[in-house]
């Protein structure tokens, strides 16, 4: 915790960290604001909304299909902190586009107009974006953090992606939307001007050839992810982890609505629950570890969460018991007798959650030279990203053939097994290493 206060003074820290609090922050505000509105304003059938969440996902997600590979070469060939200033002057415009498609919206325009297509378009350029950004964040720390401050590094840069993301879904459930059309812009901006403080991030790397065929990079790039032992059971038990993120972020506005029986007000509430729960868990584990960087706690985590996700399948199942009528506000929602207990359990799900994916984002970045650390990122983002491509359209087709949202929630705990299995097996090799290295010295 020490480690955490001392680099939040540094400026070889900070003003990366500002950057993607901005983005993240940026990021939420937009997307919450739009699905939110199309959510309760647009459609008004379950089936509709959840396929809607799922398509807004997918959209989100899918250029980390695409462009993960490139991103990963650009980065590690090419000074990281330009690449930053590059991709944040992108925001402004992206932003703009998505401000002209809320406004539109807003103006009773949102089927007969451009303002649903604007939206998505603007939503795909942001996961672009960070497709970009991505892999920066966390592969630029061991340029400009001590080897002792990695893991401290990483929980913060987790726990403000989360503190953003909290923010932002208050910002875009509360905020009327003509302020959010103003907030992504303005955002947009500060982010631009507090990214010109990171200080330089020289190429790691002698290549300076980017292979720009994304199916042939990608292709690389899983065999580089995959041939590293450490890095392979550390990405694949990542992106388990994020598909089940994907199937709960699909399912949990419609959800809000449809079981809980409440506004949109609750739903940010939840979110931002959760939000805060993957904050405190980013944060702890850093604590728990005295910035060792091990899985040894990673399997535990992930098993707890999946016990905690059965407790919220069982709450959720007594509160279909709670009387129809008109949608919950915040104090009538937390005026019910299981609302506390929904909420806790929902902020230790997310708890379990940061405590078991910061240090593995940590080994992405400590197992592999640093001229491959970037590369390393992008392809867990590759890799991460289809698997929530699937978790979103899995989520997002069942919901539209009609399967009741509390039972798909259960669809996750097979993924927490094998998340733990493989955190299991991280630390297997982790201590395999370990007991090597002491032998040789």
């Amino acid at each position: 915790m020490t480690t955490s206060t001392h680099l939040m003074r540094q400026r070889r820290f900070l003003p990366l960290f500002l950057t993607q609090l901005l983005n993240a922050l940026n990021d939420n505000l937009y997307k919450n604001a739009m699905v939110l509105f199309v959510v309760y304003q647009v459609y008004d059938s379950p089936e509709m909304e959840t396929l809607i969440s799922g398509v807004a996902t997918a959209l989100f997600v899918l250029p980390f299909v695409l462009f993960s590979a490139t991103a990963g070469q650009l980065a590690d060939m090419r000074d990281k902190t330009k690449i930053i200033r590059w991709i944040k002057f992108a925001e402004i415009l992206i932003m703009s586009v998505g401000a002209t498609g809320l406004l539109l919206a807003s103006r009773g325009m949102q089927i007969e107009s451009l303002a649903i297509p604007l939206m998505f378009v603007a939503l795909f350029a942001m996961g672009v974006h960070s497709t970009f950004f991505g892999p920066i964040k966390y592969a630029i720390l061991p340029q400009h953090l001590h080897k002792d401050e990695v893991l401290a590094g990483t929980g913060l840069v987790e726990a403000g992606t989360y503190v953003a993301i909290l923010v932002g879904m208050m910002l875009g459930g509360a905020m009327p939307i003509m302020y959010s059309i103003v907030g992504v812009i303005v955002i947009a901006v500060i982010g631009y001007v507090t990214c010109r403080w990171v200080p330089p991030a020289p190429a790691q790397s002698d290549e300076n050839t980017v292979d720009w065929n994304p199916i042939r990079a990608s292709r690389d790039l899983i065999a580089f992810s995959m041939g590293n032992l450490e890095l392979r059971y550390s990405v694949l038990a990542i992106s388990y982890f994020w598909a089940i993120a994907a199937i709960l972020s699909v399912q949990f506005i419609p959800l809000a609505k449809n079981v809980l029986l409440a506004d949109k007000q609750v739903a940010a509430v939840l979110l931002v629950a959760f939000s805060a729960g993957i904050a405190i868990g980013s944060v702890s584990i850093n604590a728990l570890l005295k910035g060792d960087i091990s899985a040894r706690y990673s399997a535990r985590s992930v098993l707890v969460l999946g016990v905690l996700l059965i407790a919220f399948y069982g709450v959720c199942r007594m509160w279909n018991l709670q009387p129809q009528g008109e949608l919950f506000t915040v104090w009538e929602f937390l005026a019910q007798p299981l609302a506390l207990v929904l909420t806790f359990n929902l902020l230790l799900i997310a708890v379990a959650g940061g405590m078991f994916v910061v240090p593995l984002y940590a080994f992405l970045t400590t197992r592999v030279d640093k001229s491959e650390a970037s590369r390393s990122v992008a392809a867990n983002n590759f890799i991460s990203s289809i698997f929530m491509v699937i978790g979103a359209g899995v989520a997002g087709a069942l919901g539209f053939f009609g399967i009741p949202l509390e039972e798909q929630l259960l669809l996750s705990l097979i993924l927490c097994v094998f998340s733990a299995q493989l955190a299991r097996k991280l630390h297997a090799t982790e201590a395999l290493r370990d007991a090597e290295g002491d032998a040789v010295r």
